[in-house]
């Protein structure tokens, strides 16, 4: 049986001093969450939360990577870096990456690829905008960029890849996707990936809903067959909103 990953993901939000707080308040609240409990924190965060989260059930993700292992990429952090102060997971190709600093399709897979060769475990980002899913679209492209994210993959690299389903509508916006159309958008994500690389491999594939997720619709969303969980931006700022949304 898929766990259940709910990941916080605190954008560019929280200087070093306020990550230890929260991972303080957030640590008794979700000692006992049976499900997995993620936060990817900014770059400047990844030292102090591994430090405070050591002891703790809450795994350290970060939000992105490059996929050379060094180089003139001024800025950049590589796959190796992570994996070297411990971090075990990173979000590829959020729609707000793809949207403000050109990710392609191309470049997630090389960061998908680069993920599993050093250990870490990838969030792959997919959605399709307001635009593409009036025009009745959305199955084309989040299935789309599911392939193209995991080309050239192994089956069990597949299978431990982590996919979350954002329509970039609902993100920040406070609309969500209802339980029942978000489920069917999962679903087609996993035939997607069953049709390429069969019914096992699929059903091992943990595919999360990210979107305005919050404590009131959490227990709803992740209650549906398909959904395994979810990625959360904004109510992950709040240690007591995230631990209820963890908890659901």
């Amino acid at each position: 049986m898929r766990k259940k990953v709910i990941a916080g993901n605190w954008k560019m939000n929280k200087l070093p001093n306020e990550a230890i707080s929260f991972i303080e308040q957030l640590e008794p609240l979700v000692k006992d969450c049976e499900n997995e409990v993620v936060l990817c924190v900014p770059y400047i965060d990844l030292f102090y939360s591994l430090l405070y989260a050591q002891k703790t059930n809450i795994k350290i993700g970060a939000q992105n990577m490059h996929w050379e292992e060094n180089g003139a990429y001024t800025g950049e952090v590589s796959a190796e870096m992570l994996k070297a102060i411990g971090v075990e997971y990173v979000i590829i190709g959020h729609s707000e990456r793809r949207a403000y600093f050109a990710e392609t399709d191309e470049t997630v897979n090389k960061k998908v690829k680069k993920a599993h060769l050093v250990g870490l475990n990838p969030i792959v980002c997919v959605g399709e905008t307001l635009e593409q899913r009036e025009q009745g679209k959305t199955i084309e492209i989040i299935t789309n960029q599911t392939s193209k994210a995991l080309e050239g993959l192994t089956e069990e690299q597949v299978a431990s890849t982590i996919i979350a389903y954002e329509p970039i509508w609902a993100i920040g916006t406070g609309k969500t996707a209802t339980a029942e159309d978000a489920n069917s958008a999962i679903h087609e994500i996993r035939n997607e990936i069953s049709k390429k690389y069969g019914q096992n491999i699929a059903e091992r594939v943990i595919i999360q809903y990210g979107g305005s997720v919050k404590s009131t619709n959490s227990q709803e969303l992740f209650s549906m067959p398909d959904i395994d969980g979810g990625l959360v931006g904004g109510a992950s700022l709040n240690a007591e909103e995230f631990s209820k949304i963890a908890n659901s």
